[in-house]
């Protein structure tokens, strides 16, 4: 079978899709073909599992006629928007979408309803080929590094060795779903290991800000220096990594890493938390359970619609410092 899987973004969530890539590669030996935009396109460029990555182009008719002389027997819909919706119409091919379940995400956010189902997310994408016979293999996430993206830490710091630090990812896009700048150097400050602060470009003042505030610690900032899979690579060789709910987490994740998840305005209920299928001893969720504004958002805000942020304000930074420690 030649399957064209569409996820046009962003890194985690074309990361969560990797585990129906390879299982309809290994199990039905198909040929995979991936859609997605061109600045996500680097994430599965390694993929062993993955034949031919296409690029969500602005020439609309040019894409569409390019894959329709691939003639796919079946395309997997694991975005299912207007847009993925638009594009099944015009390739016209067999297909199966993945559900969003966005009615029961707004009854969650707005009435508190939770009648979302207790399954991650991996599992919902892989509901869209169980009818080809297909069964989670329960191998977890695959994140594939390329050669020459994979980094030294003792080339990056001569302070660094393998697992001798522990990476802090400080991004994710929304405010709402970081902490604050101040909840985390007090942290950061108990433990004892050399720290690795990881973000893109955007979060290259808050990482220059937070580095400033070591003292005389090893803290070093790597934000905005380094590419996807450099990151990926220095998360791969930690010792533990923290993380907000956001790319990096979902590539610790593959990586079977001891992960600190950390999560304000939004709810793992959502089904996205850390996707560990046979072992959940590797990761643990910080979060603020029992508020009555929480989840505010599927997605988050750019600050918290009530003042108070008590999602994030509220955590037991002193277990998150004592997990770190250990």
């Amino acid at each position: 079978m030649k399957i064209l899987i569409v996820r046009f973004s962003s890194i985690g969530d074309i990361v969560l899709t990797t585990p129906v890539i390879r299982c309809l590669k290994l199990q039905l030996g198909a040929e995979i073909h991936f859609l997605t935009k061109k600045s996500f396109s680097n994430i599965l460029s390694a993929n062993p599992y993955v034949n031919k990555i296409h690029e969500l182009d602005t020439d609309w008719n040019s894409m569409v006629a390019q894959l329709r002389t691939e003639k796919f027997d079946l395309i997997v819909d694991l975005h299912h928007n207007l847009r993925s919706l638009r594009l099944k119409l015009a390739l016209g091919r067999p297909a199966r979408s993945f559900q969003k379940l966005n009615f029961k995400k707004w009854l969650l956010v707005n009435l508190k309803i939770n009648n979302l189902p207790s399954r991650h997310i991996v599992d919902r994408y892989l509901d869209t080929v169980t009818h080809l016979g297909v069964v989670n293999d329960l191998q977890g996430l695959d994140h594939f590094i390329p050669a020459d993206q994979d980094v030294s830490p003792s080339q990056i710091d001569p302070r660094l060795a393998a697992e001798n630090y522990i990476a802090v990812v400080i991004g994710a896009t929304h405010a709402t779903k970081r902490l604050p700048r101040e909840k985390l150097i007090w942290i950061l400050h108990s433990v004892q290991k050399p720290i690795v602060i990881l973000g893109g470009k955007t979060e290259v003042e808050d990482g220059n800000w937070i580095e400033k505030q070591s003292g005389n610690r090893t803290w070093i900032n790597l934000c905005g220096k380094l590419s996807i899979h450099q990151s990926a690579s220095l998360v791969r060789q930690a010792d533990k990594v923290v993380s907000h709910d956001t790319g990096l987490m979902h590539i610790a994740a593959a990586f079977k890493k001891r992960l600190i998840s950390i999560w304000g305005s939004t709810v793992p209920e959502f089904g996205m938390y850390p996707y560990y299928p046979v072992d959940s001893s590797g990761y643990t969720v910080e979060e603020v359970k029992g508020l009555s504004c929480r989840p505010c958002s599927k997605i988050g805000f750019a600050q918290c619609p009530k003042g108070h942020f008590n999602c994030m304000n509220q955590l037991d930074f002193q277990a998150i410092a004592a997990k770190l420690s250990d």
